[in-house]
């Protein structure tokens, strides 16, 4: 349940409801508007006497929230979220970005980091298309345990390099609670891959850790699996979270994934937090790349993740899925018209 304070409510009182919350062994999540405080009571709140609550000094009425994910509800938080990215290193030209708004947020680069020479020239061929954000994995978890597993720390010092060179954060996957420590050294965001939506121990250690996280939708899971998932991260007091639409498995072949291109709009109207689509493992098939990265924009993604690589067909990890570098450009350019047909700037 959220409890929403009276327009003008005093510092006393709204410390007082915190408190009075806070005694009965729940947490609490402050949201302060212009006009209101709403705090949300975070744990099973259904012992509590919500009559006693409502009498309390400055309380203007009690909401239940009926959705199970409650942090990541619009009910909670009515307006979106806007994550500030902001690069770790503390010199250089880094620009940074904000995730949310009415700005686009575009994130490309290699699906796996395979030399020095590879990122840093992808680095640049993204850069100069307009990317915000560079990614690239370092570890990756493949089905077969013969495919290219990464370059692990040796990637991320690529990358940091990379971010040195063009001023781009950096988005690499992470996929155990232990390679926190290591991957907040070199990363500004940490990405949870299709694969580890539901590791719990991960999610609880990403919300600890506090920082920046992309985390991918299921492979077979729903809107609503991908939202509790979430509120792990979110229940541990890290706002800073990301949601991606990756394509969900059907009985369809042809493509690699299907792109429920739902997902955007129902997501964008169950929570604030950003949504993200990802073309290309969406599809599976560079051709198809841009249409679906225009149909995203168009349905109200507030981003995009997507696989670029200098030359795909020497690619260690998903090169059919690829965009060259003049392909990612000529997509760019038509996502600049899609975007402001739809009122968001690129």
């Amino acid at each position: 349940m959220i409890v929403i304070m009276r327009m003008g409510a005093s510092a006393e009182e709204i410390q007082s409801v915190v408190d009075r919350i806070s005694g009965l062994g729940f947490r609490t999540h402050m949201s302060q508007g212009e006009e209101r405080t709403i705090i949300g009571v975070i744990g099973d709140e259904r012992p509590v006497n919500k009559d006693s609550l409502a009498r309390m000094q400055g309380v203007e009425r009690i909401v239940p929230i009926l959705r199970p994910y409650k942090l990541a509800s619009r009910d909670f938080q009515p307006h979106d979220t806007l994550i500030e990215i902001n690069p770790l290193a503390k010199t250089g030209d880094y620009r940074g970005c904000t995730v949310g708004g009415k700005r686009l947020t575009i994130i490309a680069g290699p699906c796996a980091v395979e030399s020095r020479e590879q990122i840093l020239e992808t680095a640049q061929i993204v850069k100069e298309a307009g990317a915000h954000m560079l990614r690239g994995g370092a570890y990756k978890p493949r089905t077969s345990p013969y495919s290219f597993q990464g370059l692990g720390e040796d990637a991320l010092v690529y990358l940091a390099e990379a971010r040195q060179a063009t001023g781009l954060p950096i988005v690499t996957e992470i996929m155990a609670p232990e390679q926190i420590p290591l991957l907040t050294k070199y990363a500004d965001v940490l990405q949870i891959g299709t694969r580890n939506m539901q590791n719990y121990a991960l999610l609880h250690a990403v919300g600890e850790a506090g920082f920046p996280v992309l985390l991918k939708r299921g492979m077979m899971c729903t809107i609503e699996e991908l939202l509790m998932s979430a509120e792990y991260i979110l229940s541990h007091g890290n706002r800073k979270v990301m949601l991606c639409e990756r394509g969900i498995r059907t009985f369809e072949t042809y493509t690699r994934n299907t792109l429920d291109i739902n997902a955007v709009p129902v997501l964008k109207e169950l929570t604030h937090l950003p949504v993200i689509v990802d073309p290309s493992h969406a599809t599976g098939k560079w051709n198809l790349v841009s249409a679906v990265s225009r149909a995203s924009v168009a349905a109200g993604a507030d981003g995009l993740i997507v696989e670029v690589h200098p030359h795909p067909e020497k690619a260690l990890s998903d090169g059919g899925q690829s965009l060259r570098s003049a392909r990612f450009a000529e997509m760019m350019t038509q996502l600049r018209r899609v975007a402001d047909a739809v009122g968001r700037t690129l």
